[in-house]
């Protein structure tokens, strides 16, 4: 284990490089690196040439050489010094127990519980096919751009399409997550850190890789994600559950009983009546529905007319059905948030691993989620019933 030098200890450049250092975070935890004990007892000679010792976390650190070209172009930049030397080595089991106890303290946390001030938003559809995935991962991202510290978790265990989405799985070959002790740091890709199941497959491809698991490795699951992947201090964590009313929907209930729902459904009544259906489990297990979107709603024509491939007015439905519902009781009203127009341009984001939110925000699908992002982020943080860790006197 390193024990720094004081800054009593180190002379007027020592002191000067040790801030420019502070100022180098490291890009998964977005923490200062002399803070997370990644810099050791550095020393400058009187020509000016520095020794940095950096140690990081473990060998094969994706963010290695980033790291290291960040701690040289500060150590050159600072007043005083000539010479950079980085010493770069990886830490010991007993400097990365250290490292993972100053990033989320000394006992495991339960992540996003109902004292959490992250908001939990569970993002669910009575049927397959309706575009879930698609809307949750373009939310996920223009939530982002509104500023907001955005998770995703990618909880469609058996039908797992986030990495892809997002740019994070190319030609067969998926981005996997950094692992430090017990604890998981996520990919980050526009701005959301991204966990899913198809990060654990190892050199599999995930288009030709299928997981066939029955309820208590689904509930495993995702409980790990929750309690070993470190999101850090998030505004939103996004779940992407798969379709339906089962196992993973009821161990979310159990897990995050704090969770708010949004029901994607389309204009067709078949998949209409199916969402009401997941929307009344979610109400079950004490969540609560904030909205449904209606995607698919219909796709414009050059002349200006619209061809509605699924009929209409299935989102209006299930809106009606919740707030009428014997489950409704005491519930707020659920509003329709929004309809997403089909778009090949949005279809095609999503294929690409490039969102249209991003690369097309004109185009009337990603508007149609910007609009609904933006109302998410107005309704910001609940705090009623959640524990402020301050005592009144």
């Amino acid at each position: 284990m390193w024990y720094a030098v004081s800054s009593e200890q180190r002379s007027e450049v020592e002191q000067r490089l040790w801030d420019a250092l502070a100022r180098v975070n490291d890009p998964e935890i977005h923490r200062p690196i002399t803070e997370l004990g990644m810099v050791g007892t550095l020393a400058v000679d009187a020509a000016g040439a520095a020794d940095v010792p950096l140690k990081l976390t473990i060998a094969g650190c994706p963010a290695a050489q980033r790291i290291e070209r960040e701690v040289r172009e500060a150590t050159l930049g600072t007043p005083g010094v000539t010479d950079a030397r980085v010493d770069v080595s990886v830490m010991n089991p007993a400097e990365r127990q250290a490292f993972v106890e100053t990033v989320r303290g000394p006992a495991r946390p339960v992540q996003f519980g109902p004292d959490s001030l992250t908001r939990v938003i569970a993002v669910t559809s009575g049927k397959g096919g309706v575009g879930k995935s698609s809307l949750t991962a373009s939310l996920a991202v223009a939530l982002a751009q509104q500023g907001l510290s955005v998770g995703l978790v990618d909880a469609d265990v058996f039908g797992f399409s986030i990495p892809g989405i997002l740019g994070l799985s190319r030609d067969g070959v998926t981005e996997q997550p950094t692992r430090v002790g017990e604890m998981i740091l996520p990919p980050e890709t526009h701005g959301v850190k991204v966990i899913s199941i198809g990060m654990f497959l190892g050199d599999a491809d995930p288009r030709s890789t299928a997981v066939s698991w029955r309820g208590p490795m689904l509930h495993r699951t995702i409980e790990q994600f929750l309690r070993d992947v470190w999101f850090g201090d998030l505004d939103v964590l996004l779940l992407d559950l798969p379709p339906g009313t089962g196992d993973v929907a009821i161990s979310v209930g159990q897990l995050l009983p704090q969770a708010e729902v949004l029901v994607v459904t389309t204009p067709q009544e078949a998949a209409a009546d199916v969402a009401v259906r997941s929307a009344l489990v979610a109400r079950q297990t004490g969540q609560r529905v904030i909205g449904v979107i209606e995607n698919m709603a219909g796709l414009a024509q050059p002349d200006g007319t619209v061809l509605e491939l699924f009929g209409t007015g299935g989102g209006a439905a299930v809106v009606d059905r919740l707030n009428s519902s014997e489950s409704a009781e005491g519930q707020q009203p659920v509003r329709l948030l929004g309809s997403v127009p089909l778009s090949p341009d949005f279809r095609e984001g999503g294929d690409t691993g490039s969102p249209a939110v991003l690369a097309r925000p004109d185009d009337p699908a990603a508007a149609a989620v910007i609009r609904i992002a933006q109302q998410l982020a107005a309704q910001g943080r609940g705090l009623a019933g959640r524990s402020l860790g301050v005592t009144p006197r």
